[in-house]
Parts: structure tokens; sequence; C-alpha cells
């Protein structure tokens, strides 16, 4: 069942939402050729625990970390453990915060040092289709909408739109109702009412949209081997449109 979130729930998440995408700019500033993704699991950790939240994301149904690290053909969920980031690569970094009981969700893709036109190209594409789907969110709008949004862009680019992970309603819980796919056909799913809370998040592949989970039970991985871009906010919907709340 959708949630519509108070006035004072917002505004709380407003709150949580600054602490995230602070912690996110920290982070991607450490995001160097040689960094470990350990490191920056703890730097995220201690900077939203000493803005007054909590990570959304450390201990939730036994993910062990703060920071989601993906990198490369790793899609979401990536374990930070031991990777040390190599100029070239392009990582993806999700990160959640839970504040005053309420969550929010955001995440980003970028490159390590240099990369290739086609990398640069791959992340450009992503965060550009999360503006698309901007332009149709408003009360009343539904959740095919969004998708059909995503994917009619994504895939006019060339690229794989992935189909086995969505975005989704937050707020009182990392995960609620709607689903929020990134494909899918104007006026199907479910309609977006004032006050509904989500986590738009493209997820998008330079080949293939098939995906495959990795030994490790949690890293999604492009089928393929091809490189992945992840880019996603939380926003409030409102009467005109939305707000971002993780900026």
């Amino acid at each position: 069942m959708m949630r519509v979130k108070t006035p004072q729930e917002i505004a709380t998440l407003r709150e949580g939402g600054k602490i995230l995408a602070h912690t996110l700019q920290i982070v991607v500033k450490a995001a160097v050729p040689g960094a470990r993704a350990a490191d920056l699991d703890t730097l995220a950790e201690k900077t939203i625990r000493e803005a007054g939240g909590l990570p959304a994301f450390k201990n939730f149904e036994g993910f062990p970390a703060t920071l989601c690290v993906s990198v490369n053909s790793e899609v979401v969920h990536g374990i930070p453990g031991d990777k040390i980031f190599q100029e070239g690569d392009i990582v993806g970094l999700d990160c959640g915060v839970q504040y005053h009981g309420l969550f929010t969700d955001a995440a980003i893709t970028v490159g390590i040092g240099k990369i290739s036109k086609d990398a640069k190209k791959l992340i450009t594409v992503t965060e550009q289709s999360f503006r698309e789907a901007l332009k149709v969110i408003k009360a009343g709008a539904t959740t095919g909408d969004i998708g059909h949004a995503v994917q009619g862009y994504v895939e006019a680019q060339g690229y794989g739109v992935i189909r086995a992970l969505v975005g989704h309603g937050v707020g009182h819980a990392v995960h609620e109702e709607p689903r929020v796919p990134n494909y899918g056909q104007p006026g199907t799913g479910s309609a977006l009412p004032v006050g509904l809370v989500i986590a738009v998040e493209p997820m998008v592949a330079a080949g293939h949209w098939q995906v495959q989970t990795a030994p490790d039970k949690w890293t999604v991985v492009t089928a393929d081997g091809s490189l992945a871009a992840h880019y996603e906010h939380t926003l409030v919907v409102t009467e005109h449109g939305y707000e971002i709340l993780t900026i």
C-alpha cells in the first residue's frame, strides 16, 4: 500500500536528504585512483553519524556496509570490500540515510581519473534519463509514465535499461510501494498522489539489459560484462510537479 507523507514527514525527509547529499559529495571527492572502497564506506558512515543520521543500508537484510560501491560492470549493490579504484574505472556510489526514523536514498556514478568517451557518455545518458523522468512527474501521472520516459531516452541512445531492478517508494522504510520501473507504457502502473515520496533510479547498461547476481549474493552485474551506470534521487510528488529531497 502506498503511504502518502505528511508535511512534517516531508520536512524531516528534506533534512535527511541534505545529510545524504552532503555525504555523497564527500565520498565522490574521495573516489580517486588508488582509493579503497572500504575507506569510502567508512567515510560515508562517519559523515552520516556526525550529522545526526544513521546509515540506512548497513545490516538492511544483511547488507554489510553503509555504501554500495559498484565498479564497471557491477550495476548495483556492490559490497565495498577490498576493491581498489583504477584509473578509467566508473563507480556507482549508492547510499541511504535514516533521519528521525525516515529514510532517503540516492546514488551517483562517477569516473575515476580520466575515463573513456564511451564511459563518459554512459554516465551522461544515465543522468539525463533521470531528468527525462522529471519532465513527466506530477500528481496524477503514473509509474508507467516515468518508466516510458526513461526507457525511450535510454534506448534511443543504444543502451539497455535494467529490468530486474526498479525504483520504489521510500520514507517509512528503505523500500515501499509503489514499484517505479525504468521501462513501461504511459498511463500504466500506479498513479502518483500528492505527497508520495519515491526514489527514481535509472540503471543503464552499455550493452544488453540482462543481469545476474555475483557469488556474494548481493552484487548485481551485467550478464554480458558491459559497463553499467546508476543515478538516483529521492523526491516528493507535488501539486504541480515534484521536489527533489536529496540535494
